[in-house]
């Protein structure tokens, strides 16, 4: 079977994700006996209390649980999530060990807690939305969750934070009160950088000017021939005047916003023009949809908005 160059790329990104998220959890999270929720929760309070291995925990627990969700959901938990949990238990276990779980934090007062939630959390989130931009994830409390929506009327982002609140609060039992909140800090901002990484690196390369002007004809021609970008006449009526007008609309790569102001000006200094930030430029001039098709499924289908990997 001949490997694309896309199958490539989405396991460089489970790969390079993988290693950010076991610093994350190894690093920040375990030291800090920070539980926010999830596989990685119930790993970091077995190995306060027991001495287990945070990796190998994650390990244990994760892969019968793929196995389930495979048996009751089918293919869509492939290849790529497996890799990505045994990945995630491999980073995690060797970060771990050669830093002996201590951390990069003295942890001498509850500042350097907070700053572990919060680190923690921004790395975690942050290598959890790269594999995700893989179209991948891994694993984890996800399946309970989804399992539970599907026998239950509850939807899967009710069941995920039931699940995680329930680790949150074995977290509280095990560390105490003010950890479980360190554990919920670090939850949301896992999540934020979940968000953040999937919907917004790499975007918002582009701007989206409307163009009201008289010569609105002339300038369309120039943004064709000198940046290569189409542009939408739309119809409109004037409120104050009751006359119909032409507006144009155009969405233009951020580097060629200067260059297009200049050609409204040149063409016409009386035109009234608005612009606004492009969440998503998608298609010829821009990214290809098919590039971030596997990232957004993943994102909404899995988990119903919520981090489909914990």
């Amino acid at each position: 079977m001949k490997i694309t160059g896309k199958q490539i790329k989405d396991y460089i990104y489970i790969i390079i994700g993988t290693a950010i998220t076991g610093v994350g959890i190894a690093l920040f999270f375990t030291p800090g006996k920070i539980v926010s929720g999830g596989v990685n929760g119930i790993a970091t309070i077995c190995y306060h209390l027991m001495g287990w291995d945070t990796g190998l925990v994650i390990l244990l627990i994760s892969v019968p649980l793929f196995i389930v969700g495979v048996i009751i959901f089918g293919p869509m938990y492939g290849v790529k999530c497996l890799v990505g949990t045994l990945l995630l238990s491999g980073f995690t276990s060797f970060f771990g060990r050669i830093t002996g779980y201590a951390g990069l934090l003295p942890y001498t007062d509850r500042m350097d807690t907070l700053l572990s939630a919060l680190f923690g959390g921004i790395i975690y989130g942050s290598g959890i939305g790269i594999v995700m931009r893989s179209g991948a994830n891994t694993g984890g409390t996800d399946i309970v969750a989804q399992i539970i929506s599907r026998y239950t009327p509850l939807p899967v982002g009710t069941s995920l934070l039931m699940v995680d609140g329930f680790v949150i609060v074995l977290g509280g039992i095990a560390f105490g009160f003010e950890r479980a909140l360190f554990g919920i800090i670090g939850m949301y901002v896992s999540s934020q950088m979940v968000n953040f990484v999937v919907m917004q690196f790499g975007t918002k390369q582009a701007k989206t000017a409307y163009i009201v002007s008289e010569k609105y004809r002339e300038i369309g021609v120039r943004i064709i021939n000198e940046l290569h970008h189409g542009a939408t006449e739309i119809k409109g009526t004037g409120i104050f005047t009751g006359q119909e007008r032409s507006m144009l609309l155009a969405v233009i790569p951020n580097q060629q916003i200067t260059r297009l102001m200049t050609i409204v000006h040149e063409e016409d200094p009386g035109a009234f023009v608005f612009v606004h930030e492009t969440y998503y430029a998608l298609g010829k001039g821009f990214v290809r949809i098919d590039k971030v098709l596997g990232a957004l499924d993943n994102e909404i289908k899995p988990t119903g908005g919520k981090p489909a990997s914990r």
